[in-house]
């Protein structure tokens, strides 16, 4: 499997995302975009990309908030800050990171996806909200609310959010807010629900140790990672 780092611009950022893929294959395969958690990018959207292409498909693993690297949590919470109240600006950066993706030669541009992790999840959404050709998005403990729910309408993608029951970041009323959403918008959508699972229950370095509702869940990650192979199965049934 070969893995490079690849830079690129929005704006004023320099950004470094990681490319995943298995180049003893031969021939274009489904690209699959990797969204990193509101920290910053880690060695945890890192291994999910790598896992994925093992899997057969290429995987881009971008960077929203500049300089390829986990951030301490006062910086990562500035950033976060100037992000979470503008839904254009989070779809640049996404869509930034798409076309890295489909620049790659074994990226076929009509079987694309996009996954996300935390406001990783959120990006995913945003960028199908948009209207980004995906063909799915998968948002695992991703926040759900958005300034444009309108824009649901534009989504031609299914849609899988994946949930934790004790999440508080992403409450009961958020979850009903985005059942009426993607009801409204006509959306192909599915949410599954984590008995047990807080935030973060896909990254084995949630601990609890900074937020006893930021903790890792073996069950639920496992059964998430399932959850989206056999949604990819669906929407990529010729890969």
């Amino acid at each position: 499997m070969h893995t490079a780092d690849i830079e690129y611009t929005y704006e004023d950022l320099r950004l470094i995302g990681e490319l995943s893929v298995d180049d003893r294959r031969a021939g274009p395969r489904p690209a699959v975009l990797v969204c990193h958690e509101g920290d910053g990018l880690s060695d945890h959207s890192r291994n999910k990309a790598r896992r994925l292409a093992e899997l057969g498909y290429v995987a881009f693993a971008l960077d929203y908030h500049g300089g390829g690297r986990k951030l301490a949590p006062e910086e990562a919470g500035e950033r976060f800050g100037k992000l979470s109240g503008d839904p254009a600006r989070v779809r640049a950066l996404g869509q930034a990171g798409l076309d890295v993706l489909l620049s790659h030669e074994l990226a076929d541009p009509d079987r694309v996806a996009a996954i996300g992790f935390c406001f990783g999840g959120t990006l995913a959404l945003e960028l199908a909200r948009g209207g980004a050709d995906l063909k799915a998005v998968v948002g695992f403990h991703s926040g759900l609310s958005t300034a444009r729910p309108q824009d649901a309408s534009n989504i031609t993608g299914r849609i899988l959010v994946c949930i934790g029951t004790e999440d508080p970041i992403i409450p009961p009323e958020q979850r009903l807010a985005f059942e009426q959403e993607m009801r409204e918008g006509g959306v192909d959508w599915r949410m599954n629900l984590y008995g047990g699972a807080a935030h973060s229950f896909t990254n084995p370095a949630a601990d609890g140790s900074q937020l006893p509702a930021i903790k890792y869940n073996q069950q639920a990650d496992e059964r998430s990672w399932r959850a989206m192979t056999d949604l990819f199965d669906e929407v990529f049934e010729n890969r």
